[in-house]
């Protein structure tokens, strides 16, 4: 089976990364890949759509993964699959659960899904005058993509105001800030959990836990990610199931009623509150760093599950997971990312890292040396037999990889590490 993935991240390469390991899958290209995927897969540079189809048609690709959301949204899938391919995604319609927050949140609403009350502007003014009725805390939010930051959580009203005015005025992520959503704060603990979904079923990944925020003690500007675990124990098997039966199959079910039903990863972002699990935001793609933990922790053939899904016939007992086994991802970056940062500067001691896996997410190679090309730059992930062995070998190998500017949380997976060690 020849495989094509498209995008650049951490994401990416562990999607390589773990298809590399199919008996199925004879060859691997990812476009444009980072300095990673280079050493499972051919790197290659096309970025547009159709492009990337006559490619696929060329070269013969049986299976084609979709990364990042900006292509779903564009309608990646659409084209491949009237060019008579095989991939592994949402259509353009299925994506707005991502690309689009106030079709999301009309959605949920329309459905039923449980989600925070919310209500949506195309004028600013308007935004504010609601921001000062109902007071803070409250969550301004981007309706289109704007990369994992375009969520301002503000604690007074003048943090909103400025939201409203960046993203609706400014226009800091161009026209994703057209339009706005404001929503109730909620309070609990964030989870995430990933499915692999047909348009029929979905079938639950492990729950993973993301840190966004840039600072120690989640302080700082949102991030992509920086840094996560898998399995959290805060979704327990009850929460769980709460989540499957009021969230994850209600939704598959409605898109598959409003006709768009929905093949690929759907990615549930939540909040744990005292009420059951509410949904924050819906992705419609793999998490990045979320993958990063769960893939690893993958028992089964990616490739069969990836084009089972895409062909409408994903039987659940085909995925499994290793057991008794945890993955704590540390995410290393470019000083001053999320704002600006410079790119280009010399990446060492990843040949030190022996014990842990390392994927590659803003990397390139400059001749024959390895350098920053993002402002996440790369993902340090280990794996141990709880989560304190976990996070030890995960920062024990951080310690050995340096580049100008690094910059890294140090409390990566501490909640679950608290709860690990009240409990033995």
């Amino acid at each position: 089976m020849k495989v094509l993935i498209i995008g650049n991240g951490g994401r990416e390469h562990a999607i390589a990364w773990k298809l590399a390991q199919s008996p199925q899958v004879s060859k691997i290209y990812c476009s444009p890949g980072n300095g990673g995927t280079a050493a499972v897969a051919e790197n290659i540079s096309f970025q547009n759509i159709h492009v990337l189809a006559e490619f696929a048609i060329n070269h013969g690709i049986d299976l084609t993964v979709v990364g990042p959301e900006a292509y779903l949204a564009d309608g990646i899938v659409d084209v491949f699959r009237e060019a008579g391919l095989c991939v592994y995604g949402p259509t353009k319609a299925a994506a707005r659960l991502e690309s689009s927050k106030a079709f999301s949140k009309a959605f949920m609403k329309k459905y039923n899904i449980p989600t925070a009350h919310y209500e949506s502007f195309t004028d600013a003014e308007a935004a504010k005058a609601y921001i000062r009725q109902v007071g803070t805390p409250i969550v301004v939010k981007a309706d289109g993509l704007a990369a994992g930051k375009g969520v301002v959580v503000a604690f007074d009203v003048e943090t909103a105001l400025k939201a409203v005015d960046d993203m609706m005025t400014a226009k800091i992520f161009g026209e994703s800030g057209a339009t706005v959503v404001i929503e109730e704060y909620l309070e609990g603990e964030e989870a995430s959990l990933l499915a692999f979904c047909d348009g029929k079923i979905g079938v639950p990944m492990l729950p993973a836990q993301d840190h966004k925020r840039i600072g120690d003690g989640d302080t700082g500007p949102n991030t992509g990610g920086m840094g996560t675990y898998a399995p959290t124990s805060a979704v327990t098997p009850a929460v769980m199931e709460r989540i499957v039966n009021e969230i994850l199959n209600p939704t598959l079910k409605a898109m598959a009623a409003e006709g768009t039903p929905f093949v690929g990863t759907l990615f549930l972002g939540l909040m744990l509150t005292s009420s059951g699990p509410k949904v924050i935001e819906y992705n419609v793609r793999f998490g990045d760093p979320e993958t990063q933990v769960v893939l690893p922790l993958l028992d089964s053939d990616l490739a069969q599950i990836f084009k089972d899904a895409a062909n409408g016939c994903l039987d659940p007992k085909t995925v499994r997971w290793k057991q008794d086994q945890v993955a704590v991802c540390v995410v290393l970056a470019s000083g001053g990312y999320p704002g600006a940062y410079q790119t280009g500067i010399p990446i060492y001691g990843l040949d030190a890292v022996d014990s842990s896996l390392i994927f590659h997410a803003g990397t390139k190679l400059a001749g024959q040396e390895l350098v920053t090309a993002g402002g996440r730059v790369l993902n340090i992930v280990h794996i141990g037999e709880n989560i304190e062995a976990a996070i030890e070998g995960a920062y024990a190998d951080v310690k050995k990889v340096h580049f100008e500017g690094m910059v890294y949380r140090k409390d990566i997976a501490r909640r679950e590490l608290n709860r690990y060690l009240k409990t033995s």
